[in-house]
């Protein structure tokens, strides 16, 4: 049986508006005594997943290869990250993500460079522009702010600095940039 993403995100809304409705109950001692249930939950869960990982590890190079398709799962990897597990460090999976939404970018004609992840927040520069079509910015802002999200959702913020460039001028690469002050500047 295969769960559907539609059926991940009905579950998990189910369990916020649960613990929502639960925070509202006008008695403190039931409602510590629920919060105490979940967190129990969760590190009973969490303790699980650990011992998972740990049996497919002891398979050699056959578990690392099912651990590395256990990152790719997108609910796996959100559990794992959930549970301090996820054996595949911030920087590699912002670095993974940028390389899922290249592409897109290129085709507009851009690109982003990855500066640094520090103190939970990543710094990017992004380059490029695209030609004849106004919504080009917001295009970028919101691929890349996506596909950071997707894959690091512990980041708290998501940053730019200016391109050293002036705009119009291309890059070494031949890129032309746009305009920092005019893409990502977001919080979560």
């Amino acid at each position: 049986m295969s769960i559907t993403d539609e059926e991940t995100l009905a579950c998990a809304a189910r369990i916020e508006a649960l613990v929502d409705e639960m925070e509202s109950y006008p008695d403190a001692e039931g409602r510590d005594k629920l919060t105490e249930i979940v967190q129990e939950l969760l590190g009973l869960y969490g303790n699980g997943l650990a011992r998972i990982l740990e049996i497919v590890a002891r398979e050699g190079d056959v578990g690392a290869q099912i651990i590395q398709a256990f990152t790719r799962d997108e609910l796996i990897s959100h559990l794992l990250l959930l549970h301090d597990l996820h054996p595949v460090d911030v920087d590699e999976r912002v670095q993974r993500g940028l390389d899922e939404v290249r592409p897109m970018l290129k085709s507009h004609g851009g690109d982003v460079e990855l500066l640094g992840i520090e103190n939970g927040a990543a710094t990017l520069r992004l380059l490029g522009h695209c030609s004849g079509c106004p919504s080009s910015a917001q295009t970028l802002k919101t691929a890349v702010e996506e596909a950071i999200r997707k894959v690091a959702p512990e980041l708290l913020v998501i940053e730019a600095v200016e391109a050293e460039l002036s705009p119009g001028l291309p890059d070494r690469n031949g890129v032309n940039f746009v305009p920092m002050s005019s893409l990502v500047h977001s919080t979560r």
